[in-house]
């Protein structure tokens, strides 16, 4: 080959990178660019600090596109759907009580991805750290910040055949000490010791007296509410078709989503109320099936996650069954109300 023909191809060669840069680059413009157009039409998102302390304030999951995509976010609580502050820490699921945070986060490997619970204090620098089994589900802190807990979904429980199944744990945020798996926990159905293989945990949440927990227990095909005694070490169903239980916070009612009968298979959870001392149910007057562990915004109103454009939107319900759901906030998941 002569050396003009080399050139050539050398000539040539540039040529083909060069318009496979250009293409590149136009088309990382093209997906900027949309990318821009759905912040514009999104919340307005700036950088800034974020604390756990700061009172009459929410902080959540930010999903709208852009830089802060997944960052825990701060507005002011009576204006949730205002200007976000982003502080740069990012998580899949986040609660926080007391200056206190549990974020449960992806680490993004060269195979696959694993996943990890931090816990943050108050500026939300991370305090202790621990591997998570599967993809986070719900996570919950104590009021008094001495505890936190999480659910992930698993598999290869040999019960569980092809489906996922549940592993909870819970962390005492001063000393770090972990209780891998709630299934460690002595039950107590009706009265009588139980055991059994396939008894599965998830959506934890706490009383005040740094001791009371109440959480889901599902086994032999159906679901209850439990509560929990951290000292003990025992877990006694109360009450059943109780899912992703949320304790108000007077301590006398339970939030929750129940299975309803009729339902279609994908979409079968309405949102209910239990009176712990009376038991009596209380259908709230949200329609829609709602897959999330709701939070009580105060004594009167609950707050929770549906499907929208940027993946979840937030709306509230009064808890004594009136009125009706009103969106109060887009792109966003995981709230968390401060003081």
């Amino acid at each position: 080959m002569t050396v003009r023909n080399r050139f050539l191809i050398l000539v040539a060669a540039v040529a083909v990178l060069a318009a496979v840069g250009l293409a590149s680059v136009l088309h990382a413009s093209a997906r900027a660019g949309r990318r821009d157009h759905a912040q514009a039409g999104g919340p307005r998102i700036t950088p800034g600090a974020v604390t756990l302390t700061g009172r009459g304030r929410v902080v959540f999951r930010n999903m709208a596109w852009g830089p802060h995509r997944d960052e825990l976010t701060s507005v002011p609580a009576d204006d949730p759907a205002g200007p976000r502050t982003a502080s740069g820490v990012k998580c899949l699921r986040f609660y926080a009580a007391s200056g206190t945070g549990v974020c449960l986060r992806a680490v993004h490997g060269p195979v696959s991805d694993t996943y990890r619970a931090v816990v943050l204090d108050a500026r939300l620098r991370p305090v202790h750290h621990y591997d998570v089994p599967g993809i986070p589900s719900r996570a919950r802190v104590s009021p008094t910040g001495h505890f936190a807990a999480w659910t992930a979904f698993v598999g290869g429980d040999s019960y569980a055949g092809t489906n996922f199944s549940t592993r909870t744990a819970i962390v005492d945020t001063r000393s770090g000490e972990l209780i891998p798996s709630l299934e460690a926990f002595r039950i107590v159905r009706d009265g009588h010791p139980y055991r059994a293989a396939d008894a599965n945990f998830w959506g934890v949440t706490f009383a005040a007296d740094d001791r009371t927990f109440y959480a889901t227990l599902a086994t032999g095909g159906r679901t209850y509410l439990v509560r929990g005694d951290l000292r003990a070490r025992t877990v006694t169903t109360l009450h059943s078709d109780v899912e992703c239980p949320s304790l108000s916070p007077d301590g006398t009612r339970i939030a929750y989503k129940k299975r309803v009968r009729g339902l279609p298979a994908d979409a079968p959870w309405h949102l209910y109320v239990l009176d712990l001392r009376t038991m009596r149910e209380t259908p709230l007057a949200e329609p829609r099936s709602v897959d999330d562990q709701a939070v009580w915004r105060d004594a009167r109103t609950l707050v929770y996650a549906l499907p929208g454009d940027y993946g979840a939107d937030l709306y509230e319900v009064p808890a004594d069954g009136s009125g009706s759901p009103r969106r109060i906030s887009t792109a966003a998941v995981s709230p968390a109300y401060l003081g």
